[in-house]
């Protein structure tokens, strides 16, 4: 009998490679660092059975509707804004992606992304590497206080609540707004649901951490900075298509908050001259979020076995639903 054919838009480890080739047979796009290109895309997945991908990788309507053996598509991500599901569905394609285990890694990176704009950590390497450290100062490189300090956070799941959790080992005032209340988060974390508006005007810190929507796209605008406290930082490490990029810049430039730190950008990857990367008080990250050995190779194995699982007719771990 013949062997389910897997495409794998990405190189991956010999291990996870292995798996599948227990039971499929394997096509990969042999570059780790470059997405595959399209034509190459289209051309796999009109005869693949399963399609093992990466949040790179723009799986469309026109694509879905020329996959005539296609049964599942498996992102290794927990974001899947760059699958269009609903024509997946129509075709009776499953799709699933990888929840819960990169939070608390992409906690740890949040987290680590808010000390280093709080307290200037970039700013003060670049003062070593130019040579430009003299005599100590009373007020140099002085930044801003993490103890003590309100984090709002803008998105209460998995990866917002752990972020919640590193935030009480300061002291911190833990605020947030999600689509519902979260009673464990208000009880076991101490955090307090507030409207969006009590939230960006009281917060010291404000982080986004909600999925990429069509209900969120750009929902961090002018208007949103314009309400922030003069001294808040600003967080994203969810989307960069939930902040208004022109925005953030004129908001950063006039002063209007105080830093930001960046983990993801709109259009990425980004190049060097881009606009946000020219100001002294942006830290700015490649979305690395989940970037561990160990969260990556968990996320790998979790996007093999779904593929196995669809292929074998049984619903994924965690399949994405209308």
């Amino acid at each position: 009998m013949k062997k389910p054919y897997v495409y794998l838009t990405r190189q991956m480890p010999p291990a996870i490679v292995e798996k599948l080739e227990a039971e499929c047979e394997v096509g990969m796009w042999e570059k780790e660092e470059q997405p595959v290109p399209k034509e190459i895309l289209e051309k796999e997945i009109q005869t693949a059975d399963a399609v093992f991908c990466t949040i790179s990788d723009p799986i469309d309507k026109e694509l879905i509707n020329k996959a005539e053996n296609l049964k599942i598509i498996s992102t290794m991500a927990v974001g899947f804004n760059n699958i269009d599901v609903e024509a997946a569905s129509k075709r009776n394609i499953q799709v699933a992606h990888t929840p819960g285990v990169l939070s608390e890694t992409t906690a740890d990176l949040t987290f680590a992304l808010l000390m280093a704009a709080a307290r200037r950590i970039p700013e003060g390497m670049e003062v070593i590497k130019n040579n430009e450290w003299g005599a100590w100062a009373p007020f140099f490189l002085t930044g801003q206080d993490i103890h003590h300090a309100r984090l709002g956070i803008i998105g209460m799941g998995r990866i917002g609540e752990a972020v919640a959790k590193r935030g009480t080992g300061f002291d911190m005032d833990i605020v947030y707004h999600n689509r519902s209340r979260k009673s464990e988060a208000e009880n076991e974390i101490g955090a307090r649901y507030v409207e969006m508006d009590e939230l960006l005007e009281t917060s010291d810190f404000v982080c986004v951490m909600t999925p990429y929507t069509k209900e969120t796209h750009h929902m961090i605008n002018r208007e949103a900075f314009q309400k922030m406290k003069n001294t808040a930082i600003f967080i994203n490490s969810s989307r960069g298509g939930t902040v208004n990029e022109d925005a953030l810049y004129d908001a950063l430039k006039n002063g209007d908050i105080r830093g930001a730190g960046l983990d993801v950008f709109e259009n990425e990857p980004i190049s060097a001259d881009h606009p946000l990367l020219s100001l002294p008080n942006v830290t700015a990250l490649p979305h690395i979020g989940s970037a561990s050995e160990n969260t990556r190779w968990k996320m790998a194995d979790m996007t093999a076995n779904h593929i196995l699982q669809g292929l074998r007719g049984e619903e994924p771990d965690h399949p994405v639903t209308l």
